[in-house]
């Protein structure tokens, strides 16, 4: 046990000493954290307010069009030819030219500009033509537009879960699903990214004949735990680096900029009819009242995940997945010569974990379902299904179902990975396939 944790101190400072370790390390929590701010910084800059001029020839329009922070509309009265010569002298970022049409009502407009018009120009543009000719139709037809508006209702649909004891809580979909999924794509993530650096370091250390020192000292099975274990402990040290320092560069972020982003309008955008249509929300005393509700709502929602147990299992299953197909990875590097031949026996292997992201889909619509269940309890899937699941409420039992296969199949790969471990550790120049893996497997 001794030798086993000699191994683990020395694969572990060597990795954290690395250059790479040391620049991932630094960068991880900046992209991380550049995901939240980026999105956000940029959504409060001010771009330059885009002028355009407006030539409507069927005086439907005249002042429809409204102003906003980004987008000016004017009115021109000069010929259209005349309008598209001094667009750059008059500063338009383009020409909106509604021509007369023989029908009552136009359908079309053309968007005369020097460069490509931005998809929120001609959102906006088209809303609301789209709106003032649907009024005009409904008015034509003897329809009260503002009936029709005052029939829009949304719909609000809120959901609360009973547990068990008969206690009510309010819950969240969507909420339960980009937990559900981020967390299993990290493990997805992390058991490739950890597992392929301990198959790295053992087929260095076979090429470099360096294993045939160590292993007159260690016994295989030694050797190969301590790998695992070791790389194991390099992946938690960054992960936790990543994010704490993560958390720190979005918190100190919000709070050097909160005053910036509460004091801007919320903008956001909303897909209809095929287009982007922007819209701006100003808190104002009508619609405060329901802003405040669905933040409470919302609150309420985060508060009925318990991320105290995602926390948890996402420890668990990481370093059980991990370790599982660490074993794995450590076998294949043993078996071959290089890199290059490791393809034909990473397929197997690599399959179920790429199936657990194919199937996410599936399992987020039916987390409680014959497929959702099986594959969170299979040991090569477990790890990224259950994790899916858990955000929306696992029965304890499937959960402890899970838990025990996972041990039980981390002891059962080690145990298959040892056996091959032990003799292509010092195997040479022989091209190795499935046939004399087992040959391997069945040797005493």
């Amino acid at each position: 046990m001794n030798k086993i944790g000699l191994i683990i101190k020395r694969e572990y400072l060597t990795r954290v000493k690395k250059r790479s370790f040391i620049i991932m390390t630094i960068i991880g929590p900046i992209l991380m954290a550049a995901i939240f701010i980026v999105p956000v910084y940029i959504a409060q800059m001010e771009g330059e307010v885009k002028i355009i001029g407006v030539i409507d020839e069927t005086n439907l329009f005249k002042s429809k069009f409204a102003s906003g922070d980004q987008i000016s509309f004017i009115d021109i009265d000069e010929p259209l030819e005349e309008a598209k010569t001094n667009m750059d002298k008059n500063g338009l970022y383009a020409i909106l030219y509604i021509p007369a049409s023989e029908l009552n009502l136009p359908e079309s407009a053309i968007i005369y500009s020097s460069g490509q018009p931005n998809i929120i120009v001609k959102g906006v543009i088209k809303n609301t033509m789209r709106k003032e000719v649907e009024a005009l139709k409904l008015s034509a037809s003897g329809v009260d537009p503002n009936i029709l508006k005052s029939i829009r209702t949304n719909i609000n649909l809120l959901t609360i879960k009973i547990n068990e004891g008969g206690d009510e809580e309010k819950t969240s979909t969507e909420l339960s699903m980009a937990v559900g999924f981020i967390s299993g794509f990290l493990i997805y993530i992390f058991i490739f990214m950890y597992g392929a650096q301990v198959m790295r370091g053992v087929i260095e250390e076979k090429t470099s004949r360096i294993i045939e020192v160590i292993i007159s000292s260690v016994k295989p099975f030694q050797l190969m735990m301590g790998k695992i274990v070791g790389v194991a402990m390099v992946g938690l040290t960054q992960f936790t680096i990543w994010i704490i320092a993560t958390l720190i560069l979005i918190s100190s972020f919000m709070a050097v900029f909160s005053d910036d982003i509460s004091g801007h309008e919320i903008s956001k955008m909303k897909m209809q009819n095929g287009s982007i249509i922007q819209e701006s929300i100003i808190n104002t005393e009508e619609n405060t009242e329901d802003i405040n509700q669905s933040i409470i709502t919302i609150y309420e929602s985060i508060q009925s995940i318990n991320f105290g147990l995602v926390a948890g299992s996402f420890l668990f299953f990481f370093i059980g997945g991990y370790l599982l197909y660490g074993a794995l990875f450590a076998a294949i590097g043993s078996a071959v010569d290089g890199e290059t031949d490791t393809q034909q026996f990473m397929i197997p292997i690599t399959v179920p974990l790429i199936l657990s992201i194919a199937l996410a889909q599936f399992i987020i619509q039916d987390p409680d379902g014959p497929i959702a269940f099986w594959f969170s309890i299979f040991p090569l899937t477990s790890p990224v299904i259950m994790m899916i699941r858990i955000p929306f409420g696992v029965p304890f039992l499937d959960l402890l179902l899970a838990v025990v296969l996972l041990i039980l199949g981390f002891l059962g790969t080690t145990w298959l990975a040892a056996k091959i471990y032990r003799t292509g550790i010092l195997m040479y120049g022989k091209k190795v396939n499935y046939k004399e893996l087992w040959k391997w497997i069945r040797y005493k």
